[in-house]
């Protein structure tokens, strides 16, 4: 499917993609409009209006870490694949998070960190926060501040049974390639969907994750700090 007008090309070579680069590039701030499937959609000419909300009633905010892992061999980032039975995209893959609970404050990022700790047990302070992207509004109704965040080996993973099936990384260089990402489209109920999908191992990363790593893919592919 045709995508060369809504996707930035390029890829990673020369970039650079260390902490500090990376940091200064998300300092240069975020779309404070966010993204959403429905700006997808519409960007396509096959959806609503940019921003609509899902439904009657207003998002629910959540926040998700992206866990940049700094490995000698380059950056990786850090995913989980969520079990089958939970109410919430089952058995898709994800970045650790949730919703916000009032123990967070209002806090998106002491969302995110706790939620990671939950459900992957990668503790809050072996993180550090670098930055976030455009907050990004899902087809279930959720407002999912992305929170981007970096953490250096060895660590050790105790996963929430529970929530998450498995986790394993992908380099960053390849997330930041716009030629490893496409559009695919899904009949649901009687409309044609749209979404991000990246192949990965046998893996399809796909959905709100894909959309939200497009924007950071775009976000590190800027010219200049």
């Amino acid at each position: 499917m045709e995508q060369r007008h809504i996707l930035f090309p390029g890829a990673a070579g020369g970039l650079g993609l260390t902490r500090e680069r990376i940091a200064s590039k998300l300092a240069r701030g975020h779309n404070p409009g966010g993204r959403s499937d429905a700006a997808l959609e519409a960007a396509l000419g096959g959806g609503p209006r940019p921003g609509q909300q899902v439904g009657h009633t207003p998002p629910m905010p959540a926040a998700v870490l992206v866990p940049l892992v700094e490995r000698p061999e380059g950056m990786t980032v850090l995913l989980t694949r969520r079990t089958a039975h939970l109410a919430h995209h089952p058995g898709q893959i994800s970045f650790p998070g949730g919703r916000v609970e009032p123990c967070d404050d209002g806090d998106s990022i002491a969302c995110a960190l706790r939620e990671t700790e939950e459900e992957v047990g990668l503790p809050a302070g072996m993180v550090t926060v670098l930055g976030r992207l455009d907050d990004y509004v899902t087809a279930t109704n959720f407002i999912v501040t992305p929170v981007v965040g970096v953490t250096t080996p060895p660590i050790e993973l105790a996963l929430d049974a529970f929530e998450v099936a498995e986790t394993f990384e992908v380099p960053l260089a390849f997330l930041v390639d716009s030629a490893n990402y496409s559009l695919e489209r899904r009949e649901i109920d009687g409309r044609p969907r749209f979404f991000w999908t990246i192949p990965w191992e046998g893996r399809a990363i796909w959905g709100a994750t894909a959309g939200i790593l497009v924007n950071l893919s775009e976000v590190l592919r800027r010219r200049g700090r």
